[in-house]
């Protein structure tokens, strides 16, 4: 075991973890954080994303000890204390960006590193920055109608 200490959504959080354990399986199971999901185990679907330090990373693909004294938030951590939605999420529930859920969490952590840190002037590029997130019921028309408001509302 290894002593892991790191902030998650804003909160200092030290515990006791295996040198295999993967940040989503911390997130999940000693954070009880389930927002972040596990859905393919090979960084392929997106579902586990995150922000680490301020960047989107599958958290699937990285082992929790990698984010020793780094910042991560998660879905739960983008609503203010008050609960107002953050305005990507707010965008996804307008637009009608989700059917079943299941890829929303990550394709909203995903959707604000994209307005944040890439160019997504174009719907071109918009669909290229989400090829890393799958989503198996929306047939992304309105996912990318979403981004678009939630980039909008963010500027």
């Amino acid at each position: 075991m290894a002593l892991l200490t790191l902030k998650v959504n804003g909160r200092e959080v030290t515990r006791d973890v295996a040198p295999q354990t993967l940040l989503v399986e911390f997130i999940r199971e000693h954070l009880r954080l389930t927002g972040t999901h596990v859905g393919c185990d090979t960084a392929q679907c997106g579902a586990c994303t995150v922000h680490v330090n301020g960047r989107a990373t599958k958290s699937c693909n990285m082992l929790a000890l990698q984010a020793q004294g780094a910042e991560v938030t998660t879905i739960e951590g983008l609503a203010a204390a008050d609960g107002t939605l953050h305005p990507m999420q707010a965008a996804f529930r307008a637009a009608h960006g989700l059917q079943c859920g299941f890829c929303t969490p990550g394709m909203v952590m995903s959707a604000i590193d994209l307005v944040e840190h890439h160019d997504i002037s174009t719907e071109e590029k918009l669909r290229a920055g989400l090829q890393g997130n799958l989503c198996r019921c929306t047939g992304y028309h309105n996912i990318v109608k979403a981004v678009q408001q939630g980039a909008a509302a963010m500027k």
